[in-house]
C-alpha cells in the first residue's frame, strides 16, 4: 500500500490537549471487523464486550520525566536535552536529542538545576540532533534516578501545545505502569481506571503484560510513499513465559485475547512461535506492521484515534480492514472524537 492512501482531513480542533475528566469516561468507537458496524460508547461500557476467561494484554513501561532545561557553559545558552535511553549504567552514558543542536558539540558541558544539580559532557556526535552525553555524577543510580526526576519534565508530545502540569505527570502514564524506560506513554492503557480494572477482574477477565518501552519513533513521520522502503526504529521488547502462558491459554480456549495498544500489538507479534503461539522474548523489535498482514496472537484490539500518515493508524487498518477503519475514521472527524495521546478510545472486535 501507498502513504497516500492513509491521508485524511483532520481538524486542528480534534487534537486532545488535555486528558479526559475521568480516564474510563473518554468516548469509546466500537467498530466489528467483520461487518464494519460501530458503536459509539464510553469507555467504561467496554465491560460489556469481555467474558472470563478472556485476556486481555497490557503494556507496563513507565514513562520517565525525559525533557530536561539546562544550560550550555561559557555561554549560558539554554538547551532542551531529550533522554531517549539509557546506553551505560555504570558510565551514566545516554543517547539523547538536543535543541538547539548546531551549538552543542562534542567537548560541551551541560549543567542542569540551579545549583547544577547535574551536569553532563557531550561525548559524541550520533544524527544531525542526536548526541551521546555522560552525566558526571558520583553518587548512587537511586540519587540519579531522584535528580532526574526533580529536574525533568513529562514528555508529553510536541502536538500538545502547552507546558506540563502536575496532573500530567500522573495522567500521561497508565495506572499499572511498572518497568521504567518509555519515553511516551502506551496510550490505549491511559483510558483504564482503577476501578474499571477491578471490574473487568471480578467478570474474570485475565490479564498478561508486556514491557515494550515506547520511543519517539513513534511519532516519526512516513517520508517514502512505497511503505516497504519505511524503516521503524527498534523498541525493546520483553515478555516472560508467564504472560506468554496467560495468552497461549486464551488461545487454545478460543477466547478473546485483546491487544491494549498498538505497542502491545507490535510486541506480540514480534514473538511469534512456529506454532502461532506467544514466545517469552527479551530483545529489540522494528517490526512495521501495515496492510496486508496476517495476525498471529490478537483477535481484537484497543487503540487511540491516530493522526494521518503514522505507522499507528497502518497497523489498525491491517487489523480492522482498510475500508473499514478508513470509514470509522471519518465517521470519528464527523462525531467530533478526540484524537491521538489524551484522546477517545477505539475497540475493534
Amino acid at each position: 500500500m501507498k502513504l497516500s492512501q492513509f491521508k485524511f482531513h483532520l481538524p486542528e480542533s480534534l487534537i486532545a490537549h488535555h486528558p479526559a475528566e475521568t480516564r474510563d469516561e473518554s468516548r469509546l468507537m466500537v467498530l466489528h471487523k467483520k461487518t464494519g458496524q460501530i458503536e459509539h460508547k464510553l469507555f467504561k461500557d467496554v465491560l460489556g464486550y469481555f467474558e472470563e476467561k478472556d485476556v486481555m494484554i497490557l503494556n507496563n513501561t513507565k514513562v520517565f520525566p525525559a525533557r530536561l532545561y539546562g544550560n550550555k557553559e561559557k555561554t549560558g545558552a539554554t538547551i532542551e536535552v531529550f533522554l531517549l535511553r539509557e546506553l551505560n549504567k555504570e558510565l551514566r552514558l545516554w543517547d539523547v536529542l538536543v535543541d538547539p543542536a548546531r551549538k552543542i558539540r562534542v567537548g560541551n558541558k551541560l549543567y542542569f538545576g540551579d545549583d547544577d544539580l547535574l551536569v553532563a559532557e557531550v561525548v559524541d556526535n550520533t544524527t544531525s540532533r542526536g548526541r551521546t552525553i555522560r552525566f558526571l555524577f558520583d553518587g548512587t543510580d537511586e540519587e540519579f534516578r531522584q535528580n532526574i526526576e526533580i529536574l525533568g519534565e513529562t514528555p508529553l508530545p510536541k502536538y500538545i501545545k502547552r507546558k506540563p502540569t502536575a496532573e500530567d505527570k500522573e495522567r500521561y502514564q497508565t495506572i499499572f505502569a511498572k518497568n521504567e524506560g518509555a519515553v511516551a506513554a502506551p496510550t490505549a492503557g491511559l483510558h483504564f481506571s482503577r476501578e474499571l480494572l477491578k471490574r473487568l477482574e471480578l467478570k474474570g477477565v485475565e490479564f498478561a503484560e508486556v514491557t515494550l518501552h515506547v520511543g519517539l519513533g513513534t511519532f516519526r513521520q512516513v517520508e517514502v510513499e512505497d511503505l516497504t522502503k519505511h524503516k521503524m526504529d527498534s523498541e525493546q521488547i520483553i515478555i516472560t513465559q508467564k504472560d506468554a502462558d496467560i495468552v497461549n491459554r486464551g488461545i487454545a480456549e478460543k477466547r478473546k485475547v485483546c491487544a491494549v495498544g498498538t505497542t502491545v500489538m507490535r510486541s506480540i507479534e514480534s514473538a511469534v512461535s512456529a506454532s502461532h503461539t506467544l514466545k517469552p522474548i527479551n530483545d529489540w523489535t522494528s517490526k512495521f506492521i501495515f496492510p496486508p498482514y496476517d495476525f498471529s496472537i490478537a483477535n481484537c484490539m484497543i487503540t487511540n484515534f491516530h493522526t494521518p500518515e503514522s505507522t499507528l493508524l497502518m497497523m489498525i487498518s491491517a487489523f480492522g480492514g482498510y475500508e473499514n477503519v478508513m470509514n470509522a475514521y471519518e465517521v470519528a472527524v464527523k462525531e467530533k472524537y478526540r484524537f491521538y495521546s489524551y484522546g477517545d478510545a477505539m475497540l475493534i472486535i
